[in-house]
């Protein structure tokens, strides 16, 4: 409970740091501080039109790839291409939605999710093999891999799926039967509740499952779970990579089918990497992933309003996403220092008793 309070503290403290910087930043610079941050929040959260139609709506793939993140480093695993994931996944569910016509809506949108969850799925098998045969890390391959996506998608969008006209770098639009729907009086599509559904179910597998604990154990001790207790390591380590990337890809085909309804370049602005920062902030915790992805998606939405109303650049967000990553890290050290000066401490103790 009391490591449970710590860390809660830490992710407000990191997440107050970084909107303190901001704020000293824009003064210093010559900015009126005050009046940007008012302009920050009334993009985000100033009507039920902000907060459902840009907060809520860019939240959706930061959750998902958030929850495919702490999934994969539950077991130890660090997933950095979930941005090439997302795309693979965008890929797929773009090409089904497009070849969808005379589908019913109760086939097509479950087959763009399917061809979305396949995409990222497969696009993270590569390097699930190179780790597990060749023992090339993760951080590497998936890190390389979203290169190739992105140069995947320009190639795609002006080749193979190019839209009929061929004047537009895009893919034809998906029929409207693999559009999601909204949800009443808003532009918040269906994705949505399905990633609350996937924050839910990642939560009892986290709590409530053996293989959730033995993912666990061999994240915090691989040597001792493969010996003690006889965890295939391998094997459950492949699964939650495989499991990271299926997230993401899906997360790639909600954008498709409930946002931009057709593949583009730049299709993401970096939900990949601001993903990470979704997952550290919540400590892995799933359900507090769905917050923390709507205090991201919070602050990426207002900084379109503050770019808009205060002539600040929105890029300035992302010294608020860099701090916040940075204190969680500069704090979880800390603790780690502690614990070990305790351990030595009690050490000595018990070897002068």
């Amino acid at each position: 409970m009391r490591s449970s309070i710590r860390a809660l503290g830490t992710s407000l403290l990191a997440l107050a740091v970084g909107l303190l910087l901001l704020a000293v930043g824009l003064h210093l610079a010559g900015y009126d501080a005050g009046a940007a941050l008012a302009a920050l929040w009334d993009g985000a959260f100033g009507s039920w039109r902000a907060f459902t139609g840009a907060t809520l709506l860019r939240s959706v793939p930061l959750i998902l790839i958030g929850l495919g993140f702490a999934l994969a480093l539950r077991g130890g695993a660090l997933n950095i291409g979930a941005e090439g994931q997302f795309y693979a996944g965008a890929i797929a569910a773009a090409w089904v939605g497009v070849h969808a016509g005379g589908w019913a809506p109760w086939i097509a949108l479950p087959s763009v999710a399917l061809a979305g969850i396949v995409g990222g799925t497969m696009w993270m098998a590569l390097p699930v093999v190179l780790k597990l045969r060749f023992g090339v890390l993760e951080v590497i391959s998936t890190l390389l891999l979203n290169f190739v996506a992105e140069a995947l998608v320009s190639w795609m969008v002006q080749g193979p799926m190019q839209e009929p006209s061929g004047i537009y770098p895009q893919s034809a639009p998906i029929v409207e039967a693999a559009r999601l729907p909204m949800l009443p009086g808003t532009r918040l599509h269906l994705g949505f509740v399905a990633a609350l559904i996937a924050a839910s179910i990642l939560t009892w597998i986290f709590a409530r499952t053996w293989w959730g604990f033995r993912l666990r154990a061999l994240g915090e001790g691989p040597r001792a779970a493969e010996v003690s207790g006889r965890v295939r390591g391998n094997r459950m380590i492949a699964v939650a990579l495989l499991g990271s990337g299926a997230l993401a890809g899906l997360a790639g085909a909600f954008e498709v089918s409930g946002v931009s309804y057709a593949l583009y370049q730049n299709l993401s602005p970096g939900y990949g990497f601001t993903a990470i920062g979704v997952a550290l902030l919540a400590r892995l915790k799933p359900s507090a992933i769905v917050l923390t992805g709507i205090v991201f998606a919070a602050l990426e939405a207002g900084a379109g309003a503050m770019q808009r109303d205060a002539g600040i650049p929105a890029v300035t967000v992302y010294v608020v996403e860099g701090v916040i990553i940075l204190v969680l890290l500069l704090g979880d050290a800390a603790a780690r220092r502690g614990l070990r000066r305790q351990v030595v401490a009690t050490g000595a103790v018990d070897g002068i008793a």
